[in-house]
């Protein structure tokens, strides 16, 4: 297996060979999408909230030079910053910095990789903060903490309808293969509101383990279409369906409102 580090962890051979987080919710979402990404098929320009987030993750990563000099789309003609990312620099960085526990969270060591077998497949993940034998935990920028989101389930928050249970719960299992030991784990997020709201959010292990146990059973399918074993299926509804769409005949009004 490739050895991963930082330079080769979302290259196009380390995402053949591992699954991560990302990929498996590429795939729930649509597996010609997920496999056009992996095959290097379909690439995603960031999103101006994308780059937010990671403007203030490269910051606390240390790696804010480098973000810089591969995102000059932040900048304005004269050199400075544009105005939602002086407000992410300015404002966010700063209600964080601020903060004991927000810090305390994020004092660990910062993207810390790991690899280990889930589900019968090679997994990687790339931790925000790892304090050892303690915690791990993920920063997220996001639009609104309070945010609410609706389900078939009802109401669910920012982070279920993200997966960033799901994410949690598969960095929860690598650490444990690596180490022997389940760690706790924390959303460390912060909003994009003029006046930021913060919050360090402790996933229960019980809806950790049940968000693997929800995976277990999706893996084998998305296994078999990795591997080529079995086409993947369209949703025809994502950028990536619409883009590539063909028409083979003729459809139906029902059929519009599905």
């Amino acid at each position: 297996m490739l050895k991963l580090n930082s330079s080769n962890y979302y290259s196009k051979e380390a995402n053949l060979e591992y699954f991560s987080n990302s990929q498996i919710k590429d795939f729930l979402k649509c597996e010609a999408y997920a496999m056009a990404k992996i095959k290097g098929e379909w690439v995603e320009e960031p999103t101006e909230a994308m780059l937010i987030g990671s403007y203030v993750d490269s910051y606390f990563e240390g790696t804010l030079e480098e973000f810089i000099a591969r995102t000059p789309s932040i900048f304005n003609k004269d050199g400075s910053l544009k105005a939602k990312f002086k407000h992410a620099a300015d404002v966010i960085i700063s209600k964080i910095e601020n903060d004991e526990i927000f810090m305390l969270c994020l004092s660990g060591k910062k993207q810390v990789i790991m690899t280990a077998e889930l589900f019968g497949a090679p997994f990687k993940i790339k931790m925000d903060s790892y304090i050892k034998d303690e915690l791990i935990v993920d920063l997220k920028i996001v639009k609104k903490i309070r945010e609410i989101f609706y389900s078939k389930g009802g109401r669910i928050s920012f982070i279920e309808n993200n997966g960033y249970d799901t994410q949690l719960a598969i960095y929860q299992e690598v650490v444990y293969k690596n180490t022997g030991k389940y760690l706790d784990c924390v959303i460390a997020a912060a909003d994009k509101q003029e006046y930021p709201d913060i919050d360090c959010i402790l996933l229960e292990n019980d809806r950790l383990e049940f968000e693997r146990s929800q995976l277990r059973w999706k893996m084998s399918r998305i296994i078999e279409v990795k591997s080529g074993s079995e086409p993947p299926v369209r949703c025809g509804k994502c950028d990536y369906c619409r883009a590539t769409k063909k028409l083979n005949g003729f459809t139906t009004i029902d059929k519009l409102l599905f």
